[in-house]
């Protein structure tokens, strides 16, 4: 779910892994860049213009810590305002980004347009459920809350001690030598993540690699790469019954 990726001072964008991940989740692309005292971000439901202002940016400030985020809605409309990063309550030296499905707390009502993440942003994270972000218990609340899902903050702010964080670091993985993180596997060539005939490479949702054949599911979360959905909302018919999470879902949807 999305393609968020981060990148140190000084690292340069892989642009054809940033075209890649735009590719596979196609609803709207943002970026955010630390430029001295302030925090420059740009949307566009257009991966052309988002990546080359990003690129030109990104030439201008190398020395700041900076992200790109490609969004795969699931809650809230398909527009520019759902597009990521987002202010933190409001505050445009605090942003966010964040890949994967928040818990149910901030799901949207059915009369809200706003995306999960935007109302975590704008609602819920302001009030600091979980403490200070420099703290030990404040980072392993977030996380844990999180799940599966990764973040990043970029912050001028001088309440907080740093300029980026970024969180569940270790279920997305990092391009050695880059400087550049990667949530998921959407960068690399779509047909490498699962082909029909030789499985799973990898689960672009939670980074699992299977080199088994078990369907579009992936078996440590369930994640369906044919339909891009979480466990157990797969929209796809009936499988052959060789991949358990299929088995599961045909179950509980009979």
């Amino acid at each position: 779910m999305c393609m968020l990726t981060f990148f140190v001072p000084g690292a340069t964008p892989d642009l054809g892994a940033l075209h890649n991940g735009a590719q596979f989740n196609p609803h709207g692309h943002g970026y955010a860049l630390i430029t001295g005292d302030t925090i420059t971000t740009g949307h566009s439901l257009d991966q052309e213009t988002a990546i080359g202002e990003f690129a030109a940016l990104r030439i201008e400030y190398p020395h700041g810590p900076a992200l790109f985020h490609s969004r795969f809605a699931t809650h809230g409309v398909h527009d520019l305002d759902n597009c990521h990063p987002f202010p933190v309550g409001g505050d445009p030296r605090t942003i966010l980004a964040h890949n994967g499905v928040l818990p149910a707390e901030v799901h949207p009502a059915d009369n809200d347009p706003r995306s999960d993440t935007r109302i975590a942003a704008e609602d819920f994270l302001p009030t600091n459920p979980f403490g200070s972000l420099d703290s030990w218990a404040g980072r392993e609340g977030l996380e844990t809350w999180l799940r599966t899902d990764k973040l990043v903050v970029l912050t001028v702010d001088p309440a907080y001690r740093s300029h980026a964080y970024l969180f569940n670091e270790g279920r997305g993985h990092w391009d050695t030598g880059t400087g550049i993180w990667y949530s998921n596997s959407d960068y690399l060539d779509h047909d490498w993540l699962y082909q029909p005939d030789l499985g799973f490479r990898s689960c672009e949702f939670c980074g699992a690699a299977d080199d088994e054949i078990v369907g579009p599911h992936c078996r440590l979360c369930g994640f369906c790469a044919e339909c891009h959905n979480s466990f157990p909302h797969c929209d796809c018919a009936v499988l052959d019954g060789h991949d358990r999470y299929g088995d599961l879902i045909d179950r509980e949807y009979a």
